[in-house]
């Protein structure tokens, strides 16, 4: 999807999601210069989430609750391992793998994830420690590759960042026409 229709996608719904977001950083990141019409449809986006027309969706309005009872297995299962040899685990993949493998628990409040973690905790803990240590194996297994990318962590703010840093160092070169 080309940054015109991304932006023109946005304007009409009024929101900017975080795949459209990560689209319109993939098409900067990868392209050697953008079109005069690329940069005036970021402008316009730009123009459109300061004055509040376009909201930039939050990247997480609701947690998984598997993910905090994942990570805290993982965390305690890889220190003991790491403090008794000399292998250094990967906690990401770890955690990951494990995720894949088990039932999501999703909360849009506080009260919500209370009762999913104590469900879990009652239902599913075997079930989480099995996962990770399966993990574990796995990653002891086949070693993580350090050529791979991580995954980056944006900021809520991070589109406008974004937006205004391809502005100032590519706009300066056009001028709209006068119509003098």
């Amino acid at each position: 999807m080309s940054i015109q229709k991304i932006v023109e996608q946005a304007l009409q719904d009024g929101y900017l999601t975080p795949a459209m977001e990560a689209e319109v950083g993939r098409i900067c990141d990868t392209a050697s210069e953008l079109s005069i019409e690329e940069y005036m449809a970021l402008d316009r986006l730009m123009g459109a989430l300061l004055t509040g027309e376009v909201v930039a969706v939050p990247r997480k309005q609701f947690i998984n609750v598997m993910e905090e009872l994942v990570l805290t297995e993982a965390i305690a299962r890889v220190a003991e391992i790491e403090a008794s040899s000399d292998c250094t685990l990967d906690l990401g993949d770890i955690a990951a793998y494990a995720l894949n493998r088990l039932p999501p628990l999703y909360a849009t409040t506080e009260e919500g994830a209370t009762y999913q973690r104590n469900r879990a905790k009652e239902e599913l803990m075997d079930l989480i420690a099995q996962q990770v240590s399966d993990a574990i194996a796995r990653n002891l297994d086949r070693p993580s590759v350090p050529e791979r990318q991580v995954l980056g962590k944006n900021s809520g703010d991070e589109v406008l960042t974004q937006v205004s840093s391809l502005l100032k160092a590519y706009a300066y070169k056009f001028e709209p026409e006068s119509n003098d």
